[in-house]
């Protein structure tokens, strides 16, 4: 076959090649343009939760700060709460001692009517008093506690025994013990929230780091991202300038075969005119007679 034959199919078949990759790189560069934007729009997200993170994060921290100033204050109030408590108790039990000595029993035992024993039974009695009394009230000049005032007044009168100032002791004392538990209580309350505190900001500053890492990831993903796509347009403009190269290339090839064939064409038919010429003399039979040229009606008035 003639190379004009062989070219024209080798020349399709080379477009057909270039357009199939043509169309390969137009549909990596809409899937990688559409995954830049759904990375771009997770890098916009990311970036607010951060925001969100990061303001959780100093409300936290301020909270924190608060929490601890105010636990220290709180323990240093309750640890003299604690102290004056435990002085309140001690006078108390001092007293109770008094109350519960051997001289007091033994004056609740007895009930001697003589006017000696009764004697002896107001003097016991008005000793015990005042020593109790001597105790309650040096704790309750110091501390100012009602109470305290109250059981000093029971003590220092005459209508309530010992029984009912004894009483009036024990519930106070257990009063002072249930306020115990709950400053207690507290104290316990303030460093469960500060550990709760500080585990939540551990938290927080973790996500923060995951949320940075992914943010990192993403950007680095769309920065790999652009540089394919510059590749693939690169590669796409190659295409093209190949494609237009090799068609410009053909039609150069193929004008130049019209233009030979047209030359070629005109040579055969001069050697045949030539050929025929001489045969008219050398060789008579056979001679062809050219074909007369049909006149047009101009010429054929004219003649």
């Amino acid at each position: 076959p003639h190379p004009e034959q062989e070219a024209a199919p080798s020349h399709n078949e080379l477009v057909a090649a270039k357009n199939r990759e043509l169309t390969a790189a137009q549909e990596a560069i809409e899937e990688k343009t559409q995954r830049q934007g759904e990375l771009a729009v997770k890098v916009v997200e990311l970036k607010n939760d951060l925001e969100e993170t990061s303001s959780t994060l100093e409300k936290d921290e301020d909270y924190s700060v608060q929490l601890k100033r105010s636990c220290d204050s709180k323990a240093k109030e309750y640890e003299g709460i604690k102290k004056t408590r435990a002085e309140e108790l001690l006078a108390l039990a001092d007293t109770i001692k008094v109350l519960n000595s051997d001289d007091a029993l033994e004056l609740f035992k007895k009930a001697l009517p003589s006017a000696e024993s009764l004697l002896q039974l107001q003097t016991t009695e008005k000793e015990l008093r005042s020593q109790a009394l001597e105790l309650v009230q040096g704790v309750a000049r110091k501390f100012h506690h009602t109470k305290l005032d109250l059981i000093a007044m029971a003590i220092s009168g005459k209508k309530k025994g010992f029984a009912d100032v004894l009483k009036l002791i024990d519930e106070m004392v257990a009063a002072l013990k249930v306020e115990q538990t709950d400053d207690d209580a507290k104290v316990a309350y303030c460093e469960k929230e500060i550990d709760a505190t500080e585990d939540k900001q551990k938290q927080l500053k973790h996500e923060m780091e995951g949320i940075n890492a992914h943010i990192a990831a993403a950007e680095n993903d769309i920065d790999t991202l652009q540089t394919e796509l510059k590749e693939l347009a690169a590669n796409i403009k190659s295409l093209d300038k190949s494609v237009a190269e090799a068609t410009e290339q053909r039609k150069t090839e193929h004008n130049e075969f019209i233009q030979n064939s047209a030359e070629d064409n005109a040579a055969l038919e001069l050697i045949e005119f030539a050929k025929n010429r001489l045969n008219k003399f050398y060789n008579p039979k056979q001679y062809k007679e050219p074909p007369q040229e049909e006149l047009s009606d101009e010429e054929r008035t004219y003649q």
